[in-house]
């Protein structure tokens, strides 16, 4: 369903309640190691992060915000293990780490849309270029789509995980078409969003990587000019986009001032 082996590198999920914890709380202290690790693209710092929001769990077994935020560090964190060579076993034991925290966070609480988001992702990867798979996950995918949409309709990082999957399955101009729009409104979102304070434990993040598929996306459908410009402002907020130097280093040509972000 989805052409896995670009995915791999990138994605990067209702707003989410903000959950009992207080200042000083490991799952306080998790989402900010988990900012840095992001920022940085670390390994090391998604793993510390993961342990954080792990002893949260523990402490609260029953907040599923805590479990929501374990999923998504596992998940990048297997992102990360995945753009190395060599480590696709400990990316396989991150991927099903993530899926038995939103499994759990969505039982705690069936209106974590962005759980169901991230699931439906990590079900469509699961598919992958193996598509005799789609026979049981595709069922799967589109049931956890659904109930994102349910609760999540206005809520960017939902759109944003959409958008990337119409992005992988487009197979024709229409298709791109479609999947710009829903990243976007993906954007849109993200800049209402960005325009209040955000709660304790609400996520913040994926906009810049937003950006870099509405770059990918014009790329296809041979705008270069509005890919270098998205390309740009995703390197702008988040310099260790490699996804995105790429794409700026295959539709900027050897323009140096395009390269800056």
């Amino acid at each position: 369903m989805f052409r896995l082996l670009t995915f791999l590198i990138w994605l990067a999920a209702p707003a989410l309640h903000a959950g009992s914890a207080a200042g000083g709380s490991p799952a306080v202290a998790g989402a900010a190691e988990f900012q840095a690790a992001f920022a940085d693209w670390d390994g090391e710092r998604f793993a510390h992060a993961g342990s954080l929001f792990r002893q949260a769990t523990v402490e609260e077994p029953d907040n599923p915000t805590n479990f929501y935020w374990l999923g998504v560090t596992e998940f990048h964190r297997m992102l990360q293990l995945l753009s190395r060579p060599g480590h696709a076993t400990a990316a396989a034991d991150a991927q099903e780490a993530a899926v038995q925290a939103l499994t759990r966070a969505v039982k705690l609480d069936p209106h974590q849309s962005e759980s169901h988001a991230l699931l439906g992702t990590i079900y469509g990867m699961r598919i992958g270029e193996h598509w005799f798979r789609a026979v049981y996950l595709g069922l799967r995918v589109m049931a956890q789509e659904d109930a994102a949409l349910a609760d999540g309709a206005t809520n960017p990082r939902v759109r944003y995980l959409l958008g990337t999957g119409e992005y992988y399955t487009a197979g024709r101009a229409a298709d791109w078409r479609k999947a710009l729009g829903t990243l976007l409104l993906a954007e849109q979102y993200f800049e209402a969003e960005a325009a209040r304070p955000p709660a304790p434990l609400e996520p913040r993040w994926g906009r810049s990587s937003c950006r870099t598929f509405i770059g990918l996306t014009y790329e296809k459908l041979g705008d270069r000019a509005r890919a270098a410009d998205y390309f740009r402002r995703a390197l702008a907020e988040h310099p260790a986009d490699h996804l995105a130097r790429a794409g700026l280093d295959r539709v900027a040509g050897a323009n140096p001032e395009d390269h800056q972000p």
